[in-house]
């Protein structure tokens, strides 16, 4: 019953057995987006639906449909046992790892508590990584969370990530964002655009604030305004360190991310 399951689990639309699940527990060849569902709608529904899509395509040779994944969207939400709450859509393949794609790609959505992100300010590691395949939000990433506790044990809250050629791109689960006192800084390397980056990277064209995209080096940041990072949780938590280097706070630069964000309507699956 609703009441008594704080958490839903669907597959293909309907409430996934253990036999459904047992298989995909260890499934490392997945890929998923993320949300946060708010009064039953959500932000950025094109964006969740193209990542899908275009990832699907790329290690399945095939994808949902978008109203098949609109469907089971619904459907699990009209039996989450609230309107708020976070949500998260993985794609795999029923012929399960290595093997070829056997036929249509299968869907499970799970639901849980909502969530907001920490508060911070953070500090972030600043550590040599490149994700496989960094343009897709896939699974089996034993890297980040190996990274993110390292991080922890060092001292810090979290890890920020420096490609091959030394420039900043992303962080664990999270994407970087700059200030420069003018515009917003969007770093130049190879990472994952995540939704919440989407969606504030077009209100902000809208509300007329500029935005550019540059290399960012441990070199540059001291002249930075500040920093922050963004994911399907929040549009901004502001970061107060980067390695060895302090950044200032810039309050101005968190609100202004954050009503973009919020001038995005949310729709309804």
């Amino acid at each position: 019953m609703k009441e008594d399951s704080p958490h839903i689990a669907h597959l293909d639309g309907r409430p996934a057995t253990t036999g459904d699940l047992a298989p995909l527990a260890f499934s490392g060849h997945a890929h998923f987006t993320a949300a946060q569902i708010r009064d039953g709608r959500i932000r950025g529904l094109d964006l969740h639906l193209e990542r899908l899509r275009s990832a699907s395509v790329e290690l399945f040779g095939r994808a949902l449909p978008d109203d098949v994944v609109r469907a089971h969207l619904r459907t699990a939400l009209a039996a989450a046992p609230a309107a708020d709450l976070s949500l998260t859509a993985t794609v795999s393949s029923t012929a399960g790892e290595f093997a070829a794609p056997d036929g249509d790609p299968t869907l499970l959505v799970r639901t849980g508590p909502p969530s907001s992100g920490p508060a911070g300010p953070l500090a972030l590691a600043a550590v040599e990584h490149e994700r496989f395949l960094p343009h897709i939000k896939h699974v089996g990433e034993v890297a980040k969370t190996h990274l993110l506790r390292q991080a922890v044990a060092d001292g810090f809250d979290d890890a920020a990530f420096l490609d091959r050629r030394g420039r900043f791109s992303e962080a664990t689960i999270w994407n970087l964002v700059f200030w420069d006192g003018d515009a917003v800084v969007w770093p130049e390397a190879r990472i994952l655009t995540g939704t919440t980056l989407g969606i504030v990277r077009r209100q902000l064209d809208r509300l007329g604030i500029g935005q550019r995209v540059a290399p960012v080096t441990p070199d540059d940041l001291p002249a930075l305004a500040g920093a922050a990072v963004m994911n399907s949780w929040t549009p901004g938590i502001p970061v107060h360190r980067i390695g060895s280097t302090e950044l200032p706070a810039a309050p101005r630069f968190l609100e202004t991310l954050h009503r973009a964000y919020t001038a995005e309507p949310p729709t309804a699956p």
